[in-house]
């Protein structure tokens, strides 16, 4: 697997160029009311930018409603974009015609969030896999046919049993396996995954994510994954971007997004992580922020987050933020950001429960000395300002992917 060094400055000769350059990017979609009249305008994307490297997978992740399909949708070209620049392998996007930009669209490929939605149900796998073949190569049928089998055997579908099935008669993570199958079927050099497994259960979701995982090191891909799971995307990326209301709230290297977040959104996203205190068994509970998100349709001025931002001043909405880098390759648009971020890790979730939930200890009194006025003193009794803390079962067994049976909680 090929992975991008984004911690630490490298010398110039050692950065290689970005395969996907993002610059500007704005989209905005007209909304009409009775009579066509203009009702407003949504402010889906604003002025985002950022690159991807050979062999990387870049995270986007944000509330519902935040900008990440629109942003992959103008990427690809399936909606254009107001204004900006998208560069990849070189070439400008945004000024193709219609048959070069399905030209470069043969390096660039999408597996969406509903394999059912994007498959011909009407169509036999072998030809849903065949199609990008027949559109951009001069294959003859039985070159097809030989790198339609090569293509399923290679998402782990055996060709001998799925080849003449139609999407209908396949489960979710078998479909969204023939999507990926066709989507790698021209060797793309970039694959934009949205919410590609949202809609699976959870152990099709982890043999999914495996299988990115081994094409991405086989085949050289890169990845631009959306999803709204937030452990997911920590799993599978190298870098990740936080998106809200359209723009890119703060955008680093995974673990320094994940272990010191500077975004007071980034924050509030990873509090919304549920957990469980691996000794006690009793659960973190979410923070929640106060407000309604604010409307893409009339954002706040300056930060569009400092409606709900416990840190919000005057300066918050007169001064639109602009991202700054704190550490190397991590950037952040906040005008006070979190100087000394919270670690999300077991150990502070441990001592937050600790210092708020468990019960305090109970010690036998003297029985000559005197208890306060009109109260007797039991020592068999639990101190009336710390009420008993139930006793949680211990976690159950999970099996671990590499076959070691773990604790639930572990997984933390």
């Amino acid at each position: 697997m090929t992975t991008i060094e984004t911690t630490r400055p490298q010398p110039a000769s050692a950065v290689p160029e970005p395969i996907l350059s993002v610059e500007n990017l704005v989209q905005e979609f007209v909304t009409r009311g009775p009579g066509g009249v203009k009702a407003g305008v949504v402010h889906a994307v604003s002025d985002v930018s950022f690159d991807l490297f050979p062999g990387e997978t870049l995270g986007i992740v944000g509330e519902t409603g935040s900008g990440k399909s629109t942003l992959a949708r103008a990427i690809i070209g399936v909606d254009r974009p107001k204004s900006g620049v998208v560069r990849f392998l070189g070439r400008d996007l945004m000024g193709l015609s219609k048959r070069d930009l399905k030209r470069a669209r043969k390096d660039i490929q999408m597996v969406y969030q509903d394999p059912f939605g994007s498959l011909n149900p009407r169509w036999r796998v072998e030809d849903v896999v065949a199609e990008p073949l027949l559109g951009h190569t001069t294959m003859g049928r039985h070159e097809r046919r030989e790198r339609v089998r090569e293509l399923l055997d290679l998402v782990g579908l055996n060709p001998d049993t799925y080849a003449r099935r139609r999407p209908m008669e396949l489960s979710g993570g078998q479909a969204q396996r023939v999507a990926i199958a066709r989507a790698i079927a021209l060797n793309p050099a970039l694959v934009i995954c949205d919410e590609a497994i949202s809609s699976l259960d959870v152990l099709i979701q982890a043999q999914v994510l495996n299988l990115f995982e081994k094409l991405r090191s086989e085949l050289g891909l890169s990845y631009v994954f959306i999803a709204h799971d937030l452990a997911t995307v920590k799993q599978i990326s190298d870098r990740v971007a936080v998106m809200h209301l359209g723009q890119l709230a703060e955008i680093g290297p995974a673990e320094e997004i994940y272990r010191a977040p500077r975004h007071p959104y980034t924050k509030a996203l990873l509090d919304s992580i549920p957990g469980l205190d691996p000794e006690t068994g009793i659960a973190k509970r979410p923070v929640p922020l106060t407000g309604e998100p604010p409307s893409p349709l009339n954002p706040p001025s300056g930060c569009r987050f400092r409606t709900r931002c416990p840190r919000a001043q005057e300066l918050c909405a007169e001064v639109e933020p602009r991202l700054v880098e704190h550490e190397p390759g991590h950037f952040a648009s906040c005008h006070f950001p979190l100087e000394d971020p919270a670690t999300f890790s077991v150990d502070s979730l441990r001592g937050s429960i600790r210092s708020t939930g468990s019960a305090a200890p109970v010690v036998a009194p003297d029985e000559d000395a005197p208890g306060p006025a009109g109260v007797d003193i039991d020592a068999d009794e639990p101190s009336p300002e710390a009420p008993d803390v139930p006793v949680a079962p211990d976690p159950p067994l999970l099996l671990g992917q590499t076959g070691e049976v773990r604790r639930g909680t572990d997984l933390l």
